[in-house]
């Protein structure tokens, strides 16, 4: 979003004022919008923003597409790790893809960092979706959800 001085005189200055809404990003990101003027030598000036969104807790990635083969096992692995001072707590609150996909939450450094490992189980359905959600001991962020989707297609000989 943005707001701007709508004429500025030649040799002037102006006040050009962007809004980044954060909500659903999180470590760094960088937006930029265009600038059109009526400099003949310079009609479109190019305005960006780097910025590093800190979050309670960092994942990444933030949701799990499985694509392959009927009958293949697949495994992805998520990152998650304490953006907060404090050490992070992980359970499970809500997994609704059991018999499609099995997962193993991994602590690989003490109230920091964790991985999840994400694996399909071979055999049917050839398409599903759901999501893992995980609680935490974070006031700032109790709940993780993490989207997970499949799609294992038949080879044709």
């Amino acid at each position: 979003m943005a707001s701007y001085d709508k004429a500025i005189p030649p040799g002037g200055e102006g006040k050009i004022t962007l809004k980044v809404h954060t909500k659903r990003y999180q470590g760094r990101i960088y937006k930029s919008t265009k600038v059109n003027t009526n400099d003949p030598k310079q009609n479109i000036i190019r305005l960006g923003i780097k910025a590093f969104i800190k979050v309670p807790v960092l994942i990444s990635p933030r949701y799990v597409s499985f694509y392959g083969k009927a009958g293949q096992s697949i495994t992805k692995v998520i990152e998650i790790k304490a953006g907060l001072n404090n050490p992070l707590t992980l359970s499970q609150d809500q997994f609704d893809l059991e018999g499609k996909v099995k997962y193993r939450l991994e602590e690989i450094e003490k109230g920091r960092r964790f991985k999840i490992h994400l694996t399909s189980i071979p055999g049917p359905p050839p398409t599903f979706s759901g999501a893992l959600r995980l609680k935490t001991n974070y006031p700032e962020k109790p709940i993780i959800t993490i989207m997970i989707t499949g799609r294992f297609v038949k080879i044709k000989n």
